[in-house]
């Protein structure tokens, strides 16, 4: 029903001059040699396995990391040992901001599938972007645009309805895919429905009921993680967006 658009996973060593996510990561806005100085502190991880750590919570902080290929989720765990999941990440995002003030990590992270990063060890990032303006202006953008994210996920989690918050997270997965030139309205969910209303702190069968109310209002096709869009307008009406914010991409 699908054609399942994946992002192959690199087992070369590859660099950000060669990288086709660097209009989403770092490297944008850089000239050439300035994107050289980037490729060279940059080292490359062993590929991770579906459900194999990046890093543990607790962790000394001591990179920050692009995903490259794949996908991530970032999750707190609570005292009865439950987890709390706190994002979804995927190719040219940055994962390990939130470790910066404290240098530990106060979340784990873990691959949602077969997913490769590249790692950046923060006091060279730190010393190149004093030496790179145009780096530092990004790092920045970056961090402010995880600030702003986090300050809107908590006002959907305290003032929307459960189908509001599940309107708002189809259409975010919608624009973030399209930024990436796949489909804006058709795509994959590496993520299970438990994590996806964890986030949104729903329960599990308030999720599926949700999914097939969309469903049967001809709002989605669902297919296990398999989603399609159909009526974007309806969502975004919903989520109290302007229509056309979800587009066709690819």
């Amino acid at each position: 029903m699908f054609n399942r658009a994946d992002i192959p996973v690199s087992r070369q060593q590859p660099t950000c001059t060669d990288c086709g996510l660097s209009q989403l990561c770092l490297p944008v806005s850089l000239e050439d040699k300035e994107v050289a100085m980037l490729d060279g502190i940059v080292q490359h991880q062993p590929v991770l396995q579906r459900g194999q750590p990046l890093y543990h919570e607790g962790d000394t902080f001591r990179a920050l990391y692009a995903v490259r290929a794949g996908s991530l989720k970032t999750y707190t765990t609570t005292e009865s040992g439950e987890q709390q999941v706190t994002g979804f990440h995927l190719p040219g995002e940055l994962v390990g901001l939130n470790a910066i003030n404290r240098w530990i990590h106060p979340c784990s992270a873990v691959s949602l599938e077969t997913t490769s990063v590249c790692e950046m060890p923060f006091e060279k990032l730190e010393y190149l972007s004093a030496e790179l303006p145009d780096l530092q202006r990004q790092l920045l953008r970056v961090m402010s645009r995880e600030i702003a994210s986090d300050q809107d996920m908590l006002f959907t989690m305290a003032r929307r309805t459960a189908d509001e918050r599940l309107a708002i997270l189809l259409l975010s997965f919608s624009e973030r895919f399209g930024q990436r030139g796949l489909s804006a309205t058709r795509f994959r969910l590496s993520m299970a429905r438990g994590d996806l209303g964890n986030y949104l702190g729903l329960a599990p069968e308030t999720m599926s009921r949700i999914f097939r109310r969309f469903q049967d209002q001809g709002w989605i096709e669902a297919d296990g993680r398999e989603v399609e869009l159909l009526a974007v307008d309806k969502l975004e009406a919903l989520a109290g967006r302007a229509a056309g914010g979800a587009q066709e991409s690819g």
